[in-house]
């Protein structure tokens, strides 16, 4: 966990970071468990786009600080996602035993976050931390035809959930 940590301060002393898939990119796909209030279930990243945009962020690890002040604030916002029909989840290494109890102290039982121990949706996003298996502190939006609307990258957890927002309230605008 310490090399976590220093991996973490090295990224966010190198200045700001962009996200590695562009605004228009496709957006891979995937499946993999998920937990919100402490049950688990199958997340599909095609079945939840059939239902709105996806706001889909990448965190560290479950527990840590600025992942838990990134989870209350979502957590906060959720009802706001909700009401222009998006779906919120986070994503991080941590497994699904770990993450089940995340997201009913941190996330407070509003929106899941899936478990990634394999590092592959990480990889797929290219949120990977350089020399740990740890994702960056990415934002996505992903609109439901399956592409890249918002990508937002800073180690800082602060103005992921207000972008994120204001991106999904863009695109609803426009639908």
């Amino acid at each position: 966990m310490k090399l976590v940590f220093a991996s973490m301060a090295l990224i966010s002393m190198l200045g700001p970071a962009h996200a590695a898939l562009a605004v228009g990119a496709p957006a891979p796909d995937f499946t993999t468990q998920a937990a919100i209030g402490g049950k688990e279930f199958t997340f599909a990243l095609a079945d939840a786009l059939k239902k709105g945009p996806v706001v889909l962020y990448f965190y560290p690890a479950a527990f840590t600080k600025g992942c838990t002040i990134e989870a209350h604030d979502f957590a906060e916002a959720t009802d706001k996602f909700a009401a222009m029909g998006a779906t919120v989840i986070g994503i991080s290494h941590d497994g699904i035993a770990k993450l089940k109890d995340f997201s009913v102290s941190e996330c407070r039982s509003k929106f899941a976050v899936a478990a990634d121990p394999d590092g592959k949706v990480i990889e797929a996003y290219d949120t990977k931390i350089p020399l740990v298996p740890y994702a960056n502190r990415t934002s996505y939006v992903i609109t439901p035809d399956h592409k890249i609307a918002f990508a937002y990258t800073a180690m800082d957890p602060d103005k992921h959930v207000a972008l994120t927002l204001e991106a999904v309230t863009k695109w609803k605008g426009k639908h």
